[in-house]
């Protein structure tokens, strides 16, 4: 998204009214019962985004990776791993922060819990982009009838479905552990939407489908549209986050 994220990493360029696209990705995570909120950022830009939690007086445990360029990037799964050591034992909620969605978490978090038979199972928030060409560049699901997913592949030539898989999951602290054993048999450490391809046959993953919208800011194209949406009010403002101005925006 050069030269927009120079100096700015992507989720923290500006908004309509002075707001971040982070802002967005946040602001649904605030009305929950969380015992806390982590975001893992490049070494790069750790000072903005603590300036961003400073401005917006939200308690967020900011989580350095060391690298400080593209090539360095541990990846999501890597970067997943990393926090494994430090965390404690429990269920989690994963989301990209260049998602902007109206997806309700209260309800995704509720699958998670319900879909398990005794203990909960892994569920992976999924859109209908209804284009299999708009398909095929991101991670395409089939599902069966109860919602379990079939299969879940990456950017496929020619996709099975329309129906994608957003990059928010819930997942359980058993199914998350097993990243270990995924980045150890060799497994790819960029996209996540791989991990759950690959966890996809060992035990059962669901899908839950929602309406509304969804963003997945890659390029320049979908950020100025996210902001054109914003500014019509099609895209929700935040109901518990205030603006303010950042050093950079």
């Amino acid at each position: 998204m050069l030269p927009l994220t120079e100096r700015t990493p992507k989720q923290l360029l500006p908004l309509p009214g002075g707001y971040v696209v982070l802002d967005l990705v946040v602001d649904g995570l605030l009305g929950m019962d969380l015992d806390e909120i982590i975001l893992t950022v490049n070494a790069k830009f750790s000072g903005e985004f603590r300036e961003w939690a400073g401005s917006r007086g939200v308690d967020v445990r900011i989580v350095e990776e060391p690298a400080r360029s593209e090539e360095e990037k541990p990846g999501a799964v890597g970067a997943l791993a990393s926090l494994l050591g430090s965390i404690p034992r429990d269920d989690y909620l994963i989301v990209a922060g260049d998602n902007v969605t109206s997806i309700r978490y209260p309800e995704l978090v509720g699958a998670m819990s319900s879909r398990g038979t005794g203990s909960p199972a892994p569920v992976v928030a999924l859109y209908d982009v209804g284009s299999r060409d708009l398909a095929s560049r991101y991670g395409v699901v089939e599902v069966g009838p109860d919602w379990r997913i079939s299969s879940l592949v990456e950017k496929p030539a020619d996709p099975p479905s329309t129906l994608v898989s957003t990059a928010i999951y819930a997942m359980p602290w058993a199914s998350l552990c097993r990243i270990r054993e995924y980045i150890s048999g060799g497994g790819p450490r960029d996209a996540l939407g791989h991990f759950i391809s690959w966890l996809v046959p060992r035990e059962p993953v669901y899908g839950f489908r929602f309406n509304g919208y969804w963003f997945d800011i890659g390029g320049v194209d979908e950020y100025y549209r996210v902001r054109d949406l914003f500014s019509q009010g099609v895209i929700e403002r935040p109901r518990h986050m205030v603006p303010a101005p950042l050093t950079g925006s």
